[in-house]
């Protein structure tokens, strides 16, 4: 099994609170989840409200196809205009039979 993990960190201008932050958070997170089945978490930056760090995780047996979908992802993100996407950090990482 195969896991594609990817960092995405943004910048997000004009940004006055936690609260907006949270709204552009989850407004990508849903049309993420939606359009490609993927998870979709905050996972740093919590208490800072013009930076937004996610995390993306999809499972499956097909390396290249994992980093194609994480690929398409990106792009989909980017495409939103919702904030400027300032870090991007994908990886496959291949999961043995020895390691459950």
């Amino acid at each position: 099994m195969k896991v594609g993990c990817c960092s995405i960190k943004f910048f997000l201008h004009g940004n006055r609170s936690l609260k907006e932050k949270r709204r552009i958070a989850k407004s990508i997170k849903d049309r993420l989840k939606n359009t490609f089945n993927v998870s979709v978490a905050e996972i740093g930056d919590l208490d800072a409200w013009q930076n937004l760090h996610l995390g993306i995780v999809a499972a499956g047996s097909d390396g290249p196809y994992l980093e194609s979908l994480m690929s398409q992802a990106v792009d989909f993100i980017d495409n939103m205009n919702l904030a400027e996407m300032t870090d991007c950090q994908v990886k496959i990482i291949q999961v043995g039979p020895d390691r459950f």
